[in-house]
């Protein structure tokens, strides 16, 4: 009698947190980070191009800080703080079950918990920084450029974009398997491969963004 009267297994909420989880880290945060890694390429035209055609249009954008709540900050804080408790709650063992997909899901956590980090240095260094200092925001190219010469701060910004992208195109080819799109070990195996040329793609965009900070 309790076994019929329990809840479907699609209806658990831990299932549901898990799915919503996964959705947000595609839409809207995936679709954001390949966003973001366009308009910052878009660095190599140039201080005058970047500041007025990229920053600019965002500025210019009405109700921009209740899109950048709604869109950004709110879904970002539930996936990384609903990532923290999979962390908490995951069992997996590299060491023990050495399979790939095993070692990708502990690196899908471990990136997660890397990624934090560099958006609390990412975001207080741009955006609070900006809130308090308009001038940032009036250059922000010539601002990056600054502090992208820094001799510590490139490499942590090169990690940051590293994790950034190899946790999108994993959790991109994890959600397939969640969510029944990839159910054969050979459409895995070609929509992994996939995902990893997706990945590559948006490293080089970013690697390009970072140095076109730099060119001067």
């Amino acid at each position: 009698m309790s076994s019929a009267l329990a809840d479907p297994p699609s209806l658990h909420p831990h299932l549901l947190l898990r799915r919503l989880h996964s959705l947000l880290g595609l839409v809207p945060l995936g679709a954001f980070l390949c966003f973001h890694l366009w308009e910052n390429s878009q660095s190599r035209l140039g201080a005058l191009h970047y500041n007025e055609r990229v920053v600019g249009a965002l500025h210019r954008l009405n109700y921009l800080p209740l899109i950048e709540l709604v869109l950004i900050a709110l879904p970002l804080l539930f996936h990384a703080g609903y990532g923290l408790v999979i962390l908490r709650s995951g069992r997996a063992e590299p060491g023990r079950y050495p399979y790939l997909r095993n070692r990708l899901y502990w690196f899908q956590r471990l990136s997660g918990l890397g990624l934090i980090l560099f958006l609390l240095l990412h975001v207080g260094l741009t955006r609070i920084a900006g809130l308090f200092d308009p001038a940032i925001a009036a250059d922000l190219h010539g601002y990056m450029q600054a502090a992208l010469r820094q001799p510590w701060l490139l490499p942590i910004y090169l990690l940051g974009l590293g994790l950034a992208v190899l946790h999108l195109a994993n959790g991109l080819a994890t959600a397939a398997i969640v969510w029944g799109l990839t159910s054969s070990a050979a459409a895995q195996r070609r929509f992994g491969w996939a995902c990893a040329g997706l990945g590559l793609l948006l490293a080089a965009l970013g690697v390009q963004g970072l140095f076109g900070f730099l060119a001067p």
